[in-house]
């Protein structure tokens, strides 16, 4: 096993691509462990309730990362683990009269529900905590034989990592260990200190005797801190590319997750990212708050796309405020935008996606999102005038662009994650079909001059949300939304 004292064995930067390293500070060159490979840990939810916006920034955050990854040609591997065993769980559950499990296991399938519904990939594997228990007590055994772990000497079966044995401790949060609260995830009495932390939890009466393991300490369930660091090294090794998560994770999760793993004898993370909150009137969006938007019920305000671009669109590290203000302007750019690679697609037919250069200098300056959908918008401009102008190699340009920038994002209408069902697939037929043939009517009834049932056709149309433009060519339809804007932006 290496030690914390080695130098690293320093790759050639393989990417172009920079980011904002949390643990230094400061913007740095991605530098692969293992050269055209990434690495990606970042922390999935404590599956206590069901998520919201709050929380599945995160993952949007982390699917465009490796969307753009993927795209400058890096096999990328991403872990995210999902924390089934908490004392939230625990106290919900039995609040609830159902078991610890069943309640985690319901909410971990509505996690995914959510992962769907904002077209984010699923990890490359998604380990649970209550699987990797033997993993944790190896590592713990570990922590205590170099000196920076021990067993608490009341009898309960707690046990704490000795943050005084670990001089690098603060080095993530950029904090002194003597300007540092309690630790509060375990009871004091057993601690040495008031700062240490638990790696385990003795077994309690009244708590489940199935949220309990056997081990050289007691029964008991493992620290929060500690199975991260046990499940990470599982799959990426003593040493992985990146590592994320929202930035309340910051401290004293992850600086604590720093401090076991190098303390253990691993190199752990080479960097560290963490995206901005969600705000609810200027506070982080929390179920504690009651200000927590579930994913479920906003995708069914505003389309599942138009969510996924109102988190995307910001700088990952901002924080970003929750209404329905930014939402109904997210939907109505996406709108625009659709409206342009339809009737692009009308006029130049099928075209390769293409990522201009403007877009990827933004993407890889720590992926500079808020400056690659400004490209974005303005290749969309460009092709309306050009469409405006019948310039149909221009169009083709702009649709191309346009296409590859929406499918790094996790936009394009043709990625698979918004692929309908055969069924869905037939009921569109079905609907072009019926569009068509009121269209063709409506026509009909303008060449007769009789404007009163042409009138009548597109009003039809318009109440069952299909907005009809007159074109040069034609007339040309697409589906608004309810919640649709006009925007300046697009």
């Amino acid at each position: 096993m290496l030690t914390g004292e080695d130098e690293r064995v320093e790759t050639p930067a393989t990417s172009g691509f920079r980011v904002y390293d949390t643990r230094t500070g400061g913007v740095r060159d991605l530098e692969p462990v293992v050269p055209g490979q990434v690495s990606i840990y970042h922390c999935g939810l404590t599956v206590q309730s069901a998520p919201h916006v709050g929380h599945i920034r995160k993952e949007v955050v982390f699917d465009v990362l490796r969307r753009w990854l993927t795209h400058l040609g890096l096999d990328v591997t991403v872990v995210a683990n999902v924390t089934d065993i908490d004392d939230k769980i625990l106290a919900k559950a039995a609040a609830n009269g159902e078991p610890w499990w069943a309640l985690a296991y319901r909410f971990e399938r509505e996690l995914h529900t959510a992962y769907d519904a904002l077209g984010c990939l699923r990890p490359t594997y998604e380990p649970r905590a209550t699987g990797h228990v033997p993993e944790m007590i190896e590592m713990i055994k570990t922590l205590i034989e170099r000196g920076h772990a021990y067993a608490a000497e009341d009898g309960s079966g707690d046990v704490y990592f000795d943050v005084l044995s670990w001089p690098a401790y603060g080095e993530l949060s950029h904090q002194a260990v003597g300007d540092m609260e309690p630790a509060a995830d375990a009871d004091p009495r057993g601690k040495r200190d008031s700062r240490d932390f638990a790696l385990w939890k003795g077994h309690k009466a009244g708590e489940p005797e199935t949220a309990s393991w056997w081990t050289p300490w007691g029964r008991g369930r493992p620290g929060w801190h500690l199975e991260c660091s046990a499940m990470a090294a599982k799959y990426l090794g003593d040493e992985f590319d990146i590592h994320g998560g929202g930035l309340d994770l910051r401290f004293p999760h992850h600086e604590n997750e720093l401090a076991q793993s190098t303390a253990a004898g691993q190199r752990f993370a080479r960097y560290w990212m963490h995206n901005g909150w969600v705000t609810a009137a200027g506070e982080k969006m929390s179920k504690s708050l009651g200000n927590g938007a579930l994913v479920s019920e906003v995708v069914k305000a505003y389309p599942p796309r138009a969510v996924r671009f109102y988190l995307a669109a910001p700088h990952y590290r901002s924080a970003i405020e929750f209404s329905d203000t930014s939402l109904a302007e997210a939907t109505a750019a996406l709108d625009r935008i659709d409206t342009f690679v339809q009737r692009a697609t009308a006029l130049a037919g099928r075209v390769d996606p293409v990522v201009p250069d403007a877009f990827a200098a933004s993407m890889n300056d720590d992926l500079g999102t808020p400056g690659a959908v400004a490209v974005l918008y303005t290749a969309v401009r460009q092709g309306n005038s050009a469409l405006a102008a019948e310039d149909k190699e221009t169009v083709a340009v702009a649709l191309a662009e346009v296409r590859g920038m929406l499918g790094v994002l996790g936009l394009d209408l043709d990625d698979p994650a918004w692929a309908g069902s055969a069924q869905d697939d037939r009921l569109e037929g079905v609907v072009d079909g019926l569009v068509a043939a009121v269209l063709e009517q409506r026509a009909q009834a303008r060449r007769n001059r009789d404007f009163a049932t042409a009138d009548t056709l597109r009003d039809l149309l318009t109440a069952v949300g299909v907005e009809v433009a007159d074109t040069p060519q034609g007339a040309e339809w697409s589906l608004k939304h309810a919640t649709t804007t006009s925007s300046e932006n697009v």
